[in-house]
């Protein structure tokens, strides 16, 4: 259970009280983010929030990413997770600079959580910023971060039904990127059922299929990423 974002037991039987803390704890998020999403812009920083469940591959594709946008423009990674540096470890190791945010019991990052963030990395000027957030479909999708862009992770690995049970986060993506789809051919994932789910919750949203360990249609989350989509 999340105590910021109350998304345990609760809302099963939330009362007045609950709900207007978490308006409350929103509403003041909210605001910082504004306040982040102006200090982002006068520095032309464009900001990548990338969220997915545990497993998804998000690290890996961050990894590849990283090395292959390399001698373009500068690239900052702020890393969100509840205890291990493990993943801070692995982007650090592709000479890109990093920050870890240890979240302890929390299950998102939140917008104080970045600001401080930004502080500490202090990204270069025109810089592409990702933003790896703790591995959840469902508490990052309820904090703006002040980020131009928010994009959701899932892998063929996973349930087809995924929108479908966690409509908020795939509500609030611009991009739904299915990874690993080198697996596809050894397990039961229905791409086309897929893309239709993430239509009925957010008509909106690109749905782009990859492997970020093959390789195949990563230029296409390259071309997303230099056009800026916000």
């Amino acid at each position: 259970m999340c105590a910021t974002c109350g998304c345990g037991d609760h809302h099963h039987h939330a009362d007045t009280e609950t709900i207007t803390l978490e308006e409350r704890v929103l509403a003041k998020n909210d605001m910082l983010a504004d306040l982040i999403r102006g200090r982002l812009a006068e520095r032309g920083i464009h900001a990548v929030n990338l969220m997915s469940s545990p497993g998804s591959g998000k690290t890996t594709l961050l990894e590849r990413t990283i090395r292959d946008l390399a001698g373009g423009r500068p690239v900052a990674v702020i890393e969100g997770d509840q205890e291990t540096p493990l993943d801070a470890d692995r982007i650090r190791r592709t000479g890109c600079a990093v920050v870890q945010v240890n979240t302890g019991a929390g299950c998102h990052l939140d917008a104080a959580m970045m600001n401080d963030a930004l502080d500490e990395l202090d990204p270069a000027p025109g810089s592409l910023l990702f933003v790896e957030n703790v591995g959840n479909l469902i508490c990052p999708a309820l904090f703006d971060l002040g980020e131009g862009g928010k994009v959701v992770i899932i892998s063929v690995t996973e349930g087809t039904d995924k929108p479908l049970k966690y409509p908020y986060m795939f509500a609030a993506a611009d991009l739904v990127l299915v990874n690993k789809i080198d697996l596809l051919p050894y397990v039961d994932f229905d791409l086309d059922a897929c893309r239709r789910h993430v239509a009925a919750v957010n008509p909106g949203a690109r749905v782009l299929p990859l492997s970020a360990t093959r390789g195949d249609n990563v230029s296409s989350w390259y071309e997303w990423l230099a056009s800026g989509i916000s």
